[in-house]
């Protein structure tokens, strides 16, 4: 017996703004509201209450509504360098996690960094030592937070650092690095302090020697 074919119902394209949010638009809608308090648009408290709601969104749809009012940053329209002998752009796979609680932790010497590292002190001390380690991924993310404690991150000089924060009665400083090869690792952290500090800064007299080299026979 012949069955009649049923037509089938094309499937309804995804709207844009109900795409899911990677890290990356996170970053990018974190790096307006940085420079938006930089520049005064902003007061403390409210890029505070936008950060976390950053970070909370779960759409693209979520994220738009925190920057409607505000102008994109002068570097917004600059193309993206392209990944050359790095993996995906955007941080994937499981985060990393230090955890202090009264108490100390650090990561240091030569290990492979991962996409994401959650970092966090509470009345204890976080140390993430990016010196020596090897890079899978051209974007790293560390979300830090310092509550009556301290995360410090330190980093080759010849790479880029920047970072989007908040202090609360505390200290968040991140010392911005752009490399001069636009292939280099990039190292984005983003967090805040209460009653406590998050740095970020370069190690002086560290660099990373021969990276795509040696980041091309890592990856094999």
């Amino acid at each position: 017996m012949d069955l009649e074919k049923q037509p089938q119902q094309p499937v309804a394209p995804v709207e844009p703004a109900g795409i899911r949010a990677s890290d990356a638009d996170r970053d990018r809608i974190a790096d307006i509201l940085r420079e938006a308090m930089a520049e005064g648009r902003l007061t403390a408290d409210e890029h505070a209450e936008r950060v976390d709601a950053v970070y909370r969104a779960k759409t693209v749809g979520e994220l738009e509504p925190l920057v409607r009012d505000l102008p994109a940053p002068a570097g917004a329209a600059r193309s993206a360098a392209a990944p050359g002998a790095y993996g995906h752009e955007s941080p994937t796979g499981p985060a990393d996690n230090l955890v202090a609680i009264f108490s100390s932790s650090t990561r240091k010497g030569r290990w492979r960094v991962g996409s994401r590292t959650n970092a966090f002190a509470l009345f204890g001390s976080v140390e993430v030592d990016l010196t020596e380690a090897l890079f899978g991924q051209r974007l790293t993310v560390i979300n830090a937070t310092s509550i009556f404690g301290s995360v410090d991150v330190k980093v080759p000089e010849n790479i880029s650092l920047r970072g989007s924060g908040t202090g609360v009665f505390g200290n968040f400083e991140v010392a911005t690095l752009e490399s001069a090869d636009p292939e280099a690792p990039v190292v984005v952290v983003n967090g805040y302090s209460v009653f406590g500090s998050v740095e970020a800064k370069p190690k002086r007299g560290k660099f990373i020697a021969d990276l795509q080299d040696r980041l091309r026979k890592y990856l094999g």
